[in-house]
């Protein structure tokens, strides 16, 4: 080794062991914040103190270390309320979610939106196999069925793999207080479906939902196709089966609505993405988890100020939990909402911990529910 490295190196473990001391030194002090907090019932977070602390550390370091003096003392502060929260809550607070609920074992019945040969109907089924399946207009009206208790079960889409997150699932989590309790990926394959007879070169019209469009741009383009949107693909394959002698209409959907229609498919699988897949969300009225669940999904705000989203996230990272996906979503007064899914289970008290830390820096906070991941796509005809 260059003995010029070798030497800073050397005065970089001089000045990290006079770090840790004083670390040890602050964190020694932290415990007796936590204590004259505890008697004096005073909450922990203090975000105009942490603002004072942030700016006099700024002020004390070379202008071109602004920004690393603002993320070092940022995590030191997490990390004195994170280690407050620890002495002061740890195995004392309410349960994260409630407790679960077993799950029904006969007459079950799910509501999906849409109608027969709707993707949704497809994620019911690997769901749900052969259980009762009621096709309702809107993803609100799924909610709403789950809320009333007309339905143990909605079935609804949360994410696309080429378009990303269905923004009015998440907001409707949040109104409605349903529970995530499965999920499965649904692979989208878009067919040419028509009626008897049809061919290719006879069509003049084509129905389809705006996005089985999008997804099939390549096919459709150069074709002087008439494009008809309408409620969802299966309404679409609905709408060309109730003209059955008309062989100038066609729609875009799925191989299952042309089945249950006995239409024609004139060409299959024309969707531009073919690794494309939806991700399908089960919603109950009250959790259901278990010890082999591995995935928990969360909703939280933060602060509008920088560092604010930074400081959350910490606290997964301090605990070892992985996040596999985030998502956020626009609040009123310029404040935005985030999504996000954990690798865990909210039975482990170091992930229960690591979120309850993280409700500490964002003020509010909700598990929705913890469930089995089910990555394993099934790929159907």
């Amino acid at each position: 080794m260059n003995s010029d490295l070798r030497e800073i190196r050397d005065m970089l473990d001089a000045i990290d062991r006079k770090l840790i001391e004083l670390f040890t030194q602050r964190m020694d002090i932290i415990n007796e914040v936590a204590e004259v907090k505890r008697e004096s019932n005073i909450s922990i977070s203090d975000e105009a103190r942490e603002q004072e602390i942030t700016d006099r550390m700024v002020d004390l370091s070379k202008p071109e270390y602004t920004g690393e003096a603002k993320t070092f003392t940022r995590t030191l502060l997490s990390l004195s309320k994170y280690r407050q929260r620890k002495l002061l809550f740890d195995n004392k607070e309410e349960e994260l979610l409630p407790p679960s609920r077993k799950p029904p074992e006969t007459n079950i019945t799910v509501s999906y939106q849409g109608v027969a040969g709707a993707w949704g109907e497809q994620a019911s089924i690997q769901m749900f196999k052969d259980n009762k399946k009621i096709g309702l207009d809107s993803f609100e009206d799924v909610f709403q069925s789950v809320k009333d208790g007309k339905v143990d079960y909605g079935v609804v889409p949360i994410e696309n793999s080429r378009t990303g997150a269905i923004g009015e699932v998440y907001d409707l989590l949040r109104k409605y207080g349903c529970y995530i309790v499965a999920q499965t990926w649904v692979p989208v394959r878009h067919c040419l479906i028509a009626n008897k007879g049809a061919k290719i070169e006879d069509i003049r019209e084509v129905f389809s939902h705006p996005e089985g469009f999008r997804q099939c741009g390549n096919f459709l383009k150069g074709r002087a196709w008439d494009l008809t949107s309408c409620r969802n693909t299966a309404v679409a394959v609905e709408m060309v089966a109730m003209e059955k002698e008309n062989r100038r209409i066609a729609a875009i959907g799925s191989k299952r609505a042309a089945d249950l229609h006995d239409l024609d498919i004139i060409v299959p699988d024309i969707i531009d993405d073919k690794a494309n897949k939806t991700r399908f969300i089960a919603i109950a009225s009250a959790p259901e988890y278990d010890e082999a669940c591995d995935t928990i999904s969360i909703t939280f705000s933060v602060s509008h100020r920088s560092g604010a989203l930074c400081e959350v996230l910490f606290h997964f990272m301090s605990a070892g939990i992985n996040l596999s996906r985030i998502e956020s979503r626009p609040m009123m007064g310029n404040k935005y909402c985030f999504f996000a899914d954990l690798e865990g289970n909210i039975l482990d008290k170091n992930v229960t911990r690591g979120i309850r830390n993280a409700l500490a820096c964002c003020g509010y906070l909700e598990v929705l529910g913890c469930y089995k991941s089910d990555l394993k796509v099934e790929m159907t005809d």
